[in-house]
C-alpha cells in the first residue's frame, strides 16, 4: 500500500458505516493543535489507497462545536493528504432536496461563533481567498461520478452552518430559507476553512435526512416514529454517498495533480514580514508554511 493522499472525512451516518466496512492500519498523529477526533485509518478501498477519519470521534462522542478541526485538518496534511472528500448529514431548506438526496454543495453561510477557525492565531497573519469555498475541481468530479449513482445529486447548494449542538427554531429555520440557505447543518465550518489554508483540495457531500422545522411534519407521527424516519433517511443518505464515493475515488485516483487549484492558496495570503515571524511559529506549522520559509522550516 503506498502513501495516501486522498482522504475521506465521515460525519454523522458515513463515519460509522465506512469504519465498519473499511479495515486497515490506525495511525495515531500528534499535533500542534491537540490530538484529532481518533486515529486516522490508512485503508485500500475500492482500489485506492485512501486515509479516514471519523468527525466525531468513534462512537460520536464530539459534539460539533468540540470537534477537534485545527487537530484533523493539521494531521491529515502531515501525512501528505492533498484531497479531502467530507460528508455531513444535513437538514435540507429546500422542497426539491428531498431526504435520501446528496449535495455537492458550492457556498456556505458560517453562523459558528465558538470555535478555532484558522491555524495563524499566533505569531503569523494569513489571510485565503474563500470566495469559492470549496475546491472546483473535486467537485466536477464529483458531480460527474453522481450522473451514475441511483438517487438525485445536486450540483450545486448553499449549506448554513450553524453552532449547534441544539436544532433551529422554525423562526431561524425560516430565516435561513430566506437567505438563500439548501442545507442546515454544524460540521462544515471551520473544516472548510481549514482545508484551504493547509492548500489542500475539499468538496463536501451533503447528506439531507429531513426538512429541518420549517416545514411541518406529519402530525400523525409520533416523536419515536419521527425519529426513526429521520434514521432510516441517514441511513439511505449514507448508502448513496458510499456509492460515489466508489464511483469518484477510482477517478480522482488517476486525476491527483490535475485537481490541484487549491495547492497555493497561501501563495499570496500570508502578509507578515517573514523575517519577522519567530522560528518557533514556522517549526509550528511547518507541514503547511515550510515551502514558503525555506530552510527557516527544517
Amino acid at each position: 500500500m503506498s502513501q495516501p493522499r486522498i482522504a475521506i472525512i465521515g460525519g454523522s451516518g458515513l463515519g460509522q458505516a465506512f469504519a465498519e466496512q473499511a479495515g486497515g492500519r490506525e495511525v495515531l498523529v500528534d499535533t500542534p493543535f491537540g490530538a484529532p477526533s481518533g486515529p486516522i485509518l490508512v485503508t485500500r478501498w475500492a482500489g485506492v489507497d485512501i486515509a479516514f477519519i471519523s468527525r466525531h470521534g468513534p462512537g460520536h462522542v464530539f459534539n460539533p462545536s468540540i470537534v477537534p478541526y485545527r487537530a484533523n485538518i493539521f494531521a491529515l496534511k502531515k501525512l501528505g493528504i492533498t484531497h479531502v472528500i467530507s460528508s455531513g448529514a444535513t437538514g435540507s431548506l429546500r422542497e426539491e432536496i428531498a431526504p435520501g438526496h446528496l449535495v455537492i454543495c458550492d457556498q456556505v453561510i458560517d453562523k459558528t461563533f465558538r470555535r478555532p477557525s484558522t491555524f495563524f492565531d499566533d505569531g503569523l497573519v494569513a489571510h485565503v481567498e474563500l470566495a469559492e469555498p470549496f475546491c472546483g475541481g473535486l467537485r466536477k468530479l464529483l458531480i460527474e461520478a453522481g450522473r451514475q449513482v441511483q438517487t438525485t445529486v445536486h450540483d450545486k447548494g448553499t449549506y448554513v452552518c450553524m453552532e449547534g449542538p441544539q436544532f433551529s427554531t422554525v423562526a431561524e429555520s425560516r430565516m435561513h430559507r430566506a437567505w438563500g440557505g439548501d442545507l442546515i447543518g454544524m460540521t462544515c465550518m471551520p473544516e472548510a476553512k481549514l482545508a484551504r489554508e493547509a492548500e489542500m483540495c475539499y468538496a463536501l457531500i451533503g447528506l439531507p435526512t429531513d426538512y429541518d422545522c420549517w416545514r411541518p411534519h406529519d402530525p400523525g407521527l409520533t416523536r419515536q416514529a419521527l425519529l426513526s424516519e429521520i434514521m432510516g433517511n441517514l441511513q439511505l443518505a449514507t448508502r448513496n454517498a458510499i456509492e460515489l464515493l466508489r464511483i469518484a475515488l477510482p477517478v480522482l485516483a488517476e486525476r491527483l495533480d490535475q485537481i490541484n487549484c487549491c495547492r497555493s492558496a497561501l501563495e499570496l495570503a500570508i502578509w507578515s514580514d517573514k523575517s519577522k515571524v519567530p522560528p518557533a511559529v514556522v517549526e509550528k506549522l511547518e507541514p503547511i508554511v515550510g515551502r514558503y520559509f525555506g530552510s527557516r522550516a527544517s
